[in-house]
């Protein structure tokens, strides 16, 4: 439900273009039916002073450190889902980690930029109160932390396994699908490349 996170497996080569973009225009469709849908129903509590529509906004220490803190617990949790996803022993783990790595940056660097690690849900909780002075740190903050990750991943392993964590049950990957039909299209394309893997 994240549109960085999307990006980030769209830029591994683990997501189809096509399906990106709708994945994309689902979660900022999400973020936003939802805010509506709260202050349909609890309007004088989503406009409280206290909650201000949840909306994510810096801290005191002002917007360059919320950008800076944005950015590394993004990359923190791209580099522990990559990590757990891609270790078949731990993979079906990684909604825990990942649950509990969200808890912890709530905890402790909510203070500094309001945890949001997702443009989608920004946008939707910037809405009704107008805050757009700070939109621009939670719009590229979360990416880039994440697209960092996913560049430290692939330098530290070629190989990245599908964006798809949970494999044990019956339903059809569209991940695994599509990279099977882009390494086939790679492999048209190089066939003295295909001979090598074969030997390797």
């Amino acid at each position: 439900m994240n549109p960085a996170f999307t990006l980030t497996f769209w830029r591994l080569g683990k997501v189809a273009p096509w399906d990106a973009a709708f994945y994309n225009l689902a979660q900022f469709f999400g973020g936003l039916s939802g805010i509506l849908v709260a202050a349909a129903m609890v309007a004088s509590l989503l406009s409280h002073p206290a909650v201000n529509y949840v909306a994510t906004v810096p801290g005191p220490q002002g917007p360059w450190v919320a950008f800076l803190s944005e950015t590394v617990i993004s990359f923190l949790l791209v580099m522990v889902v990559l990590v757990f996803t891609n270790k078949p022993r731990v993979a079906r783990f990684t909604g825990i980690v990942a649950g509990i790595c969200v808890a912890i940056f709530i905890t402790f660097e909510s203070p500094f930029s309001g945890m949001s690690m997702n443009p989608a849900r920004t946008l939707g909780s910037a809405l009704l109160p107008r805050l757009w002075q700070s939109l621009w740190i939670y719009f590229t903050a979360p990416p880039l932390g994440m697209l960092l990750a996913a560049e430290a991943f692939l330098f530290l392993k070629a190989r990245v396994a599908c964006a798809k964590y949970h494999h044990q049950n019956d339903y059809r990957c569209i991940f695994c699908e599509y990279h099977s039909a882009r390494k086939r299209r790679h492999e048209q394309h190089q066939p003295g490349d295909l001979v090598e893997n074969t030997v390797q």
